[in-house]
């Protein structure tokens, strides 16, 4: 889903995320909040995260940066336009995949920059699996036995993920499929 933040030149701790109108099923003021962005106010990272017809508004903690932060909070913010549910307070099913979150990150990922620069070297990058926070991939084309491969996994790919999802510990290439 495509957003982008627009900074409150008058509140540097605030981001508004805009967004296509009609996304939301809710909008005004304060609503439940989905869980990965639950996640951000429990742990101290948000102060508030409020909904307008045409933005999801975050306000950042004391103390911390949007140059650090907006990454996470950007992730979590796809995470929760995933799930229109949670933003109605309705009990979701419960998430019995603790990888999901990283999995869309690394599909993210390998549909843009990472995918990008890989096909620039003439190879293909494609997502096997995650679990328990290992991710991993499939290389083909020109990456298949390329020397620098392992370069790009662990610099590239495994570094971008860890910048949004510390629990991941690894970054491996699968066996031919």
């Amino acid at each position: 889903m495509p957003f982008h933040p627009q900074a409150d030149p008058r509140r540097p701790e605030r981001i508004r995320w805009i967004l296509p109108g009609g996304v939301l099923p809710v909008a005004g003021g304060s609503v439940p909040v989905p869980p990965s962005l639950a996640a951000l106010l429990s742990d101290g990272t948000l102060t508030d995260v409020a909904v307008a017809a045409d933005a999801v508004v975050t306000d950042l903690a004391p103390g911390r940066r949007w140059a650090d932060e907006g990454p996470r909070v950007r992730s979590a913010l796809h995470v929760a336009l995933d799930d229109p549910v949670g933003w109605l307070g309705e009990s979701a099913p419960a998430r019995s995949d603790p990888d999901e979150p990283v999995r869309r990150s690394v599909r993210r990922l390998l549909d843009g920059s990472v995918g990008d620069f890989v096909r620039s070297h003439g190879g293909c990058i494609e997502l096997v699996d995650v679990r328990d926070g290992v991710v991993r991939v499939r290389l083909a084309g020109a990456c298949d036995g390329c020397p620098a491969a392992r370069f790009t996994l662990r610099n590239r790919v495994e570094a971008e993920l860890r910048r949004h999802h510390p629990q991941v510990s690894g970054v491996v290439e699968a066996g031919r499929g």
